[in-house]
């Protein structure tokens, strides 16, 4: 599996909110902002649950990566999704830094993924509550 997930009540924009605060918490920024269903709406005309992906950044460790490979930044920054489902619910899903960086084979990636991962699911357990 490629992510890693919680589930939680409330309105999406709440949460959407949340997520960014418990991020920031862990030294993560969010660098990007894509609303998928207002973009798909706009340009398809086609409706869909709220979805938007947070493009997250944690300066340090993207450093320590970059300066591990220069090319790694086509696999940054790490993605978390904030989505309604179909319950109602927002489902928050965060991409698994291991497995994206695994595909380096690279040691030093190895050591900034399990950095990255423990970090997120730290942000995946304070939602949680």
């Amino acid at each position: 599996m490629y992510g890693f997930h919680t589930e939680l009540p409330g309105e999406f924009e709440t949460v959407r909110k949340q997520v960014i605060e418990a991020l920031g918490k862990e030294g993560f920024g969010v660098l990007t902002e894509i609303n998928v269903a207002d973009t798909l709406k706009a340009k398809l005309d086609s409706d869909m649950a709220p979805y938007t992906i947070l493009g997250a950044c944690n300066p340090a460790l993207a450093e320590q990566a970059i300066k591990a490979d220069v090319d790694i930044g086509l696999l940054l920054p790490c993605n978390v999704v904030v989505r309604e489902n179909e319950q109602g619910r927002q489902t928050v899903g965060f991409m698994d830094p291991e497995v994206i960086l695994g595909i380096t084979d690279n040691a030093r990636l190895t050591k900034v993924a399990r950095e990255v991962r423990e970090r997120l699911e730290r942000v995946r357990e304070s939602l949680a509550g």
